[in-house]
């Protein structure tokens, strides 16, 4: 990754930011992007005491215009783009019958139309690098996961966009890469909205059981460095997607068995 310029979308925490410094660490110039600007300066003033090359830039991937800066900056910082890791997503638990459509929109806005703006204003400069555009999802977008329409549906929409974003540009040298993390240890479930659109506050899953980021970062590493199409990284989202195509009523049941566990589930 030595010279290498690589954008991570919600670089302020948990995998992007582990992202960040997995790529930094390899020689990589990373740009961070998310929506607090102070808390990206930190980590930007961090990995440059460090010794690393980094550059922020406040970014909301919801808000288009915001996206085009971010490419623009990053031009204007490096003058190309080898990566772009559409990192930046949030959560959700409701019953689609309880919740507010203006949720299910915000899903939207940040888990597929940030990636798909961030990815419109960098395709030129990734094909004149053949780059790579790097989707971070999860087997939500495989299964739907009751409690999460909205969380599934914009992981689903993405593994669409970045499906046909690959076959289109299958003879100019385009990386695509779709990664599905596991249940990763991150303040995701705590920050997810329920029906009303306000923070759900908790985790209803054991926290010290899943990946750490610093795992999905290194596998997002690798996956790049190799071009991967696609990698999904735990044996129960290797299990999941088998099961998709064998038996799939099965693996609504298991699903709706599973998600009904959590704590204060909806389902129940």
């Amino acid at each position: 990754m030595n010279g290498k310029v690589v954008i991570i979308t919600g670089a302020s925490s948990g995998i992007g930011l582990a992202a960040a410094k997995e790529f930094a660490k390899h020689g990589a110039s990373v740009v961070l992007a998310a929506r607090s600007e102070d808390l990206l300066k930190r980590i930007e003033s961090d990995l440059k005491q460090s010794g690393y090359e980094a550059f922020a830039v406040r970014t909301d991937v919801s808000v288009e215009d915001d996206c085009k800066n971010l490419i623009e900056s990053t031009i204007q910082k490096y003058g190309k783009i080898d990566v772009l890791i559409n990192n930046a997503g949030i959560s959700m638990r409701a019953l689609f019958k309880d919740v507010e459509i203006s949720v299910l929109k915000r899903l939207f806005d940040v888990n597929f139309w940030g990636a798909v703006h961030c990815t419109k204003y960098a395709l030129p400069h990734l094909v004149q690098s053949k780059g790579s555009v790097a989707g971070v999802s999860s087997v939500a977008g495989f299964v739907g996961l009751p409690a999460r329409t909205g969380y599934s549906a914009s992981k689903y929409a993405l593994h669409g966009f970045l499906e046909t974003l690959r076959i289109e540009n299958l003879r100019n040298g385009l990386h695509v890469l779709i990664l599905c993390a596991g249940f990763t240890k991150s303040d995701i479930r705590k920050k997810a909205l329920t029906a009303n659109g306000n923070p759900q506050g908790f985790t209803p899953r054991e926290e010290e059981k899943m990946m750490l980021p610093e795992d999905v970062a290194r596998a997002i590493y690798r996956a790049v460095r190799r071009r991967r199409n696609y990698v999904i990284l735990t044996l129960e989202g290797k299990m999941t997607a088998l099961v998709k195509r064998i038996a799939p009523r099965f693996l609504e049941r298991a699903a709706y068995i599973k998600m009904s566990h959590e704590q204060q589930s909806p389902l129940k």
